[in-house]
Formats: structure tokens, sequence, C-alpha cells
């Protein structure tokens, strides 16, 4: 006969174990941003989390944490409960291109996909001097001018998409170390270099302001945020695609249903049309509905990193 005791505790934990389906979230949720205050990573966070918390009936905290190109803050969420009470905004940096450092973690298997936010097209950039105003004759000049461009090389993804525009156009460029992209913009505008590669949410102000010229999405599309910018394909450098993105994600092993009642906040702010219009203003697109979900995030997140985990590795690109 089976022990009295053994089948209360079981039939108790049938009723205990839906629970936190119902109870989530009974207190407030941490979202990490794997960089300091200020940036288009940090604004989006913020902007997700104020319409996020009034959904899910708890206050969403940004929590701020810089350091090695964003991995030790996703360190922490890999090393988090798996509760659903910290996520993070992830993006390539974080979560395709941190491969550059020695991390601790697996990108692949430590994390739980809630759903992509937005698409984030990148730009190249040069100074408003330079004496290019599209990519047919920045190429043009490259090629009369072998390593003379000063290209910034302030993250992963600056250095891989200048690895990748001078195998697709057969040039060099003098790749400049910068610590971030807001001390290089200062002086791109000052034209003490002459190329940079960032999100269109940090250069959209500049670019409108014509301190500095927009030379090519990284992308094989138009962005509906920034329509009058080509993308690769009409500048003449099929092939030159490196999108940014925002995507949320929590720890592996985080029950399903709570994957689910954040991802329902999610997709539910990322419909209000104030939010999407802050978002078109600052140079975001918010992903499609299939994306938006969990599988479609794993499946973005997935492709991403088979297309640039070889480059990366066959560039021998380290972190410093």
């Amino acid at each position: 006969m089976r022990n009295p005791i053994v089948a209360v505790a079981l039939l108790l934990l049938a009723f205990v174990a839906p629970a936190h389906a119902d109870t989530f979230p009974s207190r407030s949720i941490t979202l990490i941003v794997p960089f300091p205050p200020g940036g288009s990573t940090d604004l989006a966070a913020r902007l997700m989390a104020q319409r996020m918390g009034p959904i899910l009936g708890q206050p969403v905290v940004v929590e701020n944490i810089g350091g090695a190109g964003g991995s030790i803050a996703v360190g922490r969420l890999a090393r988090a409960a798996p509760d659903g009470y910290t996520i993070d905004i992830g993006q390539w940096d974080t979560h395709v291109g941190s491969i550059i450092y020695n991390i601790n973690y697996d990108l692949q298997a430590d994390f739980a996909p809630i759903g992509l936010i937005s698409i984030n097209p990148q730009l190249l950039l040069a100074r408003k001097t330079f004496p290019a105003d599209d990519m047919k004759t920045l190429i043009t000049w490259m090629k009369a001018h072998p390593g003379d461009a000063k290209f910034v090389n302030q993250n992963a993804t600056a250095q891989v998409g200048g690895l990748l525009l001078q195998k697709l156009t057969d040039t060099k460029m003098l790749f400049v170390p910068y610590r971030g992209a807001g001390p290089a913009m200062v002086d791109l505008i000052s034209g003490q270099v002459d190329l940079l590669l960032v999100q269109g949410a940090v250069a959209l102000p500049q670019v409108r302001a014509h301190t500095i010229k927009a030379l090519v999405n990284l992308s094989s599309r138009r962005s509906p945020s920034m329509p009058d910018i080509p993308n690769a394909d009409e500048a003449g450098v099929p092939g030159f695609y490196m999108l940014g993105w925002f995507g949320f994600f929590a720890s592996k092993g985080t029950p399903p249903d709570i994957i689910a009642k954040l991802n329902g906040a999610m997709v539910q702010a990322l419909a209000d049309p104030a939010l999407r219009a802050k978002f078109t203003q600052f140079g975001l697109d918010v992903a499609s509905r299939e994306q938006q979900t969990p599988a479609g995030l794993a499946a973005f997140h997935k492709a991403e990193i088979e297309k640039w985990w070889p480059i990366i590795k066959a560039a021998g690109i380290r972190g410093e």
C-alpha cells in the first residue's frame, strides 16, 4: 500500500505546482540593462518597463550593470533564480558578440527567450567633410587610399562590421580603438575620425542636424524609422547586413507559464501606439508579431549566432 504521507505530499504538490502561474508576479521584477544609463538600450528598457509594470501589476525596475561589453550583466542573469523576477534586455553585443570575452556561461543554452522587441538599424556614418557622400564614392576613395580611412572600433559590432565591409569591398581601413560610441561621435563630428558604425538611435539626432553623414543602413530593406537612408543593396554593397536588435531573456529553466506572462506584457506594451511612436522617433523598428514570441526570438537568436560566430572566430577577434 502506498505510504499515506507520500500520497498526501503528492496531492499537495499537484495543487502547488501550477500556483506560480496565478501568483506571478507577487513582487517587483528586475530588468537588467547591460550598459550604463543614457544609451539606446537604456532608453528602450525604460520605455518598456514603464508600460509593462501596470500590465503585470508590479513594478519593473531597471538596473544598469556596465562592463566588459555587457557580459558582466548577462552573467548575472545566467546565475539568477529561474523564477522570472530577473530578466535582461539582450542584443547582438551581449547575446552574440560577447563570445569575444572569457564568459563562463553558454549563450545558447543558459537563457530562456521571452520575445524580440525591436530591430534597430545600424548606420555607417561619415564625418561631414569626408570626400564621399554615398557608398559608391566611399569605396572608390578607399581603393585609391588603402588604409587611410580612420574607422572607429568601439565594440564587437563595429569591429565585425568593419571587417565585413573590407571583405565585401576589397578595401582596407585603419581601425581606431575607442571606449564607446559617445566619445567616438564627438570626434566624428569634429573630424578627428572618418567613419563610425552605430545603431541609428544613437546617430539620428546628429544626422538630422547635418553634423555628420549617413551613408547606408546595414540592411536589405529601408527602415520605417529612417526611410530616407538607403539600404545596403540600394547603396551598392549587397550582403552588408548587420542588424541591431533588442530582446528580453530570462534564466534557463524559467517555467513556461511565467515566460508566457512576461511575453504577454511585452506584446501588449509593444501594441501601444504611443510607445511605437517613441520607438520610431528614436530609430527603433518594432519587431514583427511572429518575432515577438519566445519561439520567434529563439529562431532569430539562433540564426544570428550561426551567421556571426564563424566570422568572429575566423577573424580571431578577442575582447579587451
